[in-house]
């Protein structure tokens, strides 16, 4: 069994041994027992200030990861610790190498995304009014406020309750631009939330705009139909049963529902207060790797004005 063991484990094993007053067994005895040489274990010996140095060197920044990782009651992995330690004042620079290295030597883990159970069920319930994919994927190919995605989600709290959030996302600076939580899964709730779109942001909208949205019936409903028309708006929808033509907007609910815990909430009042907290957060200080690091509100200032706002790196 011994022989399986990691050099670093036999040459404290031997130093244990050679401590003992009990011990009839010499050094050169030991460490042709245990496989290893005896300029090994002095050399382990030796480093061993080195070690300890690196010890503690190692639990003071997993102490800065840890802050990081749990900053504003919401885990991130590694790219999200390495961001929020950019965005401190005075801004903290550590590799990724290191960052995943001390997670895993301290068993610090993110929670990995699951698939949308409800999605099949939303799918079901199409009319004819499908409009043709004029997106094609190209999601972050013509700037900011030009592609739009929009969906709706499944959110469950307390003992089996459920209400729906309904988003639309910019899909190159991935702000959420409006969002509503609702009680019902009524039509209304999603001509709410492009509402909201047009009174907050109308006016960077254009008439080359697109809002992208599977073929659920919300999005196929006449009363749909005719709000984005209105708003000189162009209609685009996924193809059938093709998640990734609107992968931006599941991937931004999977994120979510990681690192909010609807669960515990009791009420729909506490389930709207949970959410307007995190989209407040994802927009102002969720920090992303493919938006140079920052978060979706700095990315849309930096692309507006070129000023890149963390003064350690560039893009």
């Amino acid at each position: 069994m011994l022989i399986q063991e990691k050099p670093e484990a036999k040459y404290e094993i031997i130093r244990e041994m050679t401590s003992r007053d009990n011990n009839l067994l010499n050094l050169s005895m030991l460490c042709e027992i245990a496989g290893v040489s005896r300029s090994g274990y002095y050399s382990w010996v030796a480093a061993e200030p080195r070690r300890i140095a690196r010890e503690e060197r190692d639990k003071a920044d997993f102490v800065l990861i840890l802050e990081a990782f749990k900053y504003r009651g919401y885990n991130k992995g590694a790219r999200g610790i390495h961001m929020r330690l950019l965005h401190q004042s005075p801004p903290v620079v550590m590799n990724l190498k290191k960052i995943r290295r001390l997670m895993k030597k301290y068993s610090l883990q993110c929670p990995i995304r699951k698939p949308n159970p409800y999605r099949r069920a939303m799918n079901e319930m199409r009319s004819s009014n499908v409009a043709p994919n004029l997106l094609n994927r190209q999601f972050r190919a013509y700037g900011p406020r030009t592609v739009l995605l929009t969906d709706i989600t499944y959110l469950f709290y307390g003992r089996g309750e459920k209400c729906f959030l309904s988003v639309i996302m910019d899909a190159y600076t991935k702000q959420v631009l409006s969002y509503v939580v609702s009680e019902s899964l009524e039509v209304d709730f999603v001509l709410e939330t492009v509402n909201l779109l047009i009174s907050k942001h109308g006016v960077s909208l254009t008439g080359q705009t697109i809002i992208n949205s599977d073929r659920g019936c919300h999005y196929t409903s006449y009363s749909f139909i005719q709000i984005v028309q209105d708003a000189n708006l162009r209609r685009s929808m996924s193809r059938k049963a093709n998640c990734w033509d609107n992968a931006p907007q599941e991937s931004f609910f999977g994120h979510m529902k990681d690192e909010v815990n609807i669960k515990g909430c009791n009420t729909f009042s506490e389930v709207k207060v949970a959410i307007d907290n995190w989209m407040r957060y994802y927009n102002e200080e969720r920090y992303q790797w493919s938006l140079a690091k920052l978060s979706p509100d700095e990315f849309y200032e930096y692309k507006k004005t070129g000023r890149y706002p963390l003064p350690v790196e560039s893009p």
